[in-house]
């Protein structure tokens, strides 16, 4: 039953006179406190959450997809000029796919293209752009005037506005599409809920069965939608009970596997016994079986579609014996400083067991990745560091975070008692953007409390290296001892040193200027002109960069200072 009460005819205009009223699919809800004016085609098990304005009054026809969600706040026009070719291949000021997310105060304005299986993060902006099927954008992001490919990450923030930047933008990893898919299921239980509550015959049966637990007190508190398979259980949560339902509805299969804590850091899944059951309770049964089986380590719960891939892999068990909350109804998205926590909340596919690397180090991986970049690591004894004989760790291929922090841990570990750095390549201009200690010789690790540039601040009081020097010593009051590591090792390396400068309005467009060409010769003079353009651009960013004359080209981006 959907909500027609908030559809209203477009208004007459110089340009068009045509009156069209919104086409809404019998299944869909429209929140009643939302607004739909003109032209606009809502498909099959849409949900239009409160507040959503969604105007085809100046630019016309729009588009929605079935199963979207479009939640509260969002805003979709769309400009009297300007139209994309819909997947019918009709025009259209706005297409919005099917299986897509929109979320709370995004903006959507035509002409725009947005594919299936997208997802548009919260308060983030498309414009005179095209999303191809199965993108992620995340919160508080710009595209505009480009072509986002198929498959493509667009993290928190992130400017898009030329086509380079879109061509290089990262891959969807599986985590983020098991979060997408996850945000699209909650949305349908929400939609029937939705329904429910607006049919006298659906919710009466709940309402008599919630007065009967008010005066039976031994029965719990427990009810169902009114379903043929209304199912309870006493080890899973509402949420996996509820994601099971979505999975069993859309026709995939259901997998299980688990993995002790031991292997867990490595990936080492194994399969719990096959469930081929086609029922919402015999799968209940079967998860069941394997918490049990397996209880003291982690299992997950995941679809597999006919494409034989995975979609919505969820740990729902821990070794502490946690299983996913039996009052848990909501997918929250993981946030910067929770995304690699591995405590007893749901899995978002960032685990991160180990104490050895930083949060810093781990939100710098997510930034390079995010970035397009590849990850590397080197390590190097304290003889040979002082000659700048850097040596590389196993090489990284996956672009996975986790797999990276585990390959980082590995190259940790095999080289204790050594320099371990962080390496950010740009596989284009096959050039580094970063080169970041994380390991010294004596056991130190960097950690977000430390000096160093790994949290990219210099740092407040006095530091030196670490390691000897035969040269000049360079002693700063403002410069991380990485810093200063970095300075000695591009004049061993006969590189040039120079800095550049930005505000905070410029940083987000890149366009930096140059602070002017370090002549010194000597880390201690060096250090000294690095400190002369941080006093003089207090409240900017500024960053240091390594050359290499011969080939002209960078070596090294740092950046040294922020706002």
């Amino acid at each position: 039953m959907a909500v027609r009460s908030t559809a209203e005819a477009a208004p007459p205009t110089p340009w068009s006179r045509d009156l069209a009223e919104p086409s809404i699919h019998a299944t869909a809800f429209v929140h009643s406190f939302s607004h739909i004016i003109g032209d606009v085609e809502i498909g099959a098990n849409v949900i239009i959450a409160p507040g959503t304005s969604i105007r085809a009054d100046e630019g016309a026809p729009f588009y929605i997809g079935e199963n979207t969600n479009i939640q509260d706040g969002v805003v979709i026009h769309g400009l009297e000029q300007g139209r994309v070719i819909g997947d019918n291949k009709q025009e259209y000021s706005v297409w919005v796919g099917k299986n897509t997310c929109l979320t709370h105060m995004a903006l959507i304005h035509g002409p725009c293209y947005v594919g299936d299986n997208c997802f548009i993060g919260f308060r983030s902006t498309v414009f005179n752009a095209k999303i191809g099927a199965g993108c992620i954008v995340m919160m508080h992001a710009l595209i505009q005037d480009v072509e986002i490919p198929p498959g493509k990450y667009v993290g928190s923030g992130v400017v898009i506005t030329s086509q380079q930047q879109a061509d290089r933008l990262p891959d969807v990893q599986a985590e983020d599409k098991e979060f997408a898919h996850h945000v699209v299921g909650i949305n349908q239980a929400l939609r029937a809920g939705y329904l429910c509550a607006a049919d006298n015959k659906c919710i009466a049966p709940i309402r008599n069965e919630l007065a009967k637990s008010y005066t039976d007190t031994s029965n719990g508190f427990s009810f169902a939608f009114e379903r043929s398979d209304e199912v309870s259980s006493n080890r899973l949560g509402a949420q996996t009970v509820e994601q099971l339902r979505y999975l069993l509805e859309q026709g995939f299969k259901i997998g299980t596997e688990h993995v002790d804590q031991r292997r867990f850091r490595t990936g080492s899944w194994n399969s719990c016994k096959p469930i081929e059951v086609r029922s919402l309770n015999d799968a209940i049964a079967s998860l069941e079986s394997c918490l049990a089986d397996h209880s003291g380590e982690y299992v997950r719960l995941f679809g597999i579609d006919n494409g034989k891939r995975r979609v919505l892999e969820t740990i729902i068990q821990r070794p502490d014996g946690t299983v996913d909350a039996p009052a848990s109804t909501s997918f929250k998205a993981p946030t910067s400083s929770s995304s690699y926590n591995n405590g007893n909340g749901s899995s978002n596919g960032y685990s991160n067991g180990s104490a050895k690397i930083s949060s810093d180090t781990i939100e710098k991986i997510r930034q390079l990745l995010s970035g397009g970049y590849r990850i590397g690591t080197e390590h190097v004894d304290e003889r040979r560091f002082r000659t700048g004989s850097w040596q590389s760790c196993q090489p990284i291929e996956s672009s996975s975070a986790n797999d990276v922090i585990a390959a980082l841990e590995e190259c940790m570990i095999q080289h204790q008692g050594e320099y371990v750095r962080l390496i950010g390549i740009d596989t284009k201009a096959k050039r580094r953007v970063l080169e970041s200690i994380i390991q010294r010789p004596n056991g130190v690790v960097t950690t977000a409390s430390s000096s160093s540039s790994q949290s990219f601040t210099p740092a407040t009081s006095a530091s030196s290296s670490s390691s000897s020097y035969s040269g000049s010593t360079a002693t700063t009051t403002r410069l991380a001892s990485e810093v200063i590591d970095h300075l000695r090792q591009l004049l061993a390396g006969g590189y040039k040193i120079s800095a550049e400068h930005v505000d905070q309005r410029r940083f987000r467009t890149g366009s930096w200027q140059s602070c002017g060409q370090i002549e010194a010769r000597s880390d201690r003079d060096a250090a000294a002109a690095l400190e002369s353009f941080l006093s003089e651009y207090q409240g900017e960013y500024v960053r240091l960069i390594g050359i290499d004359p011969k080939a002209k080209r960078r070596v090294l981006e740092l950046i040294i200072q922020r706002p």
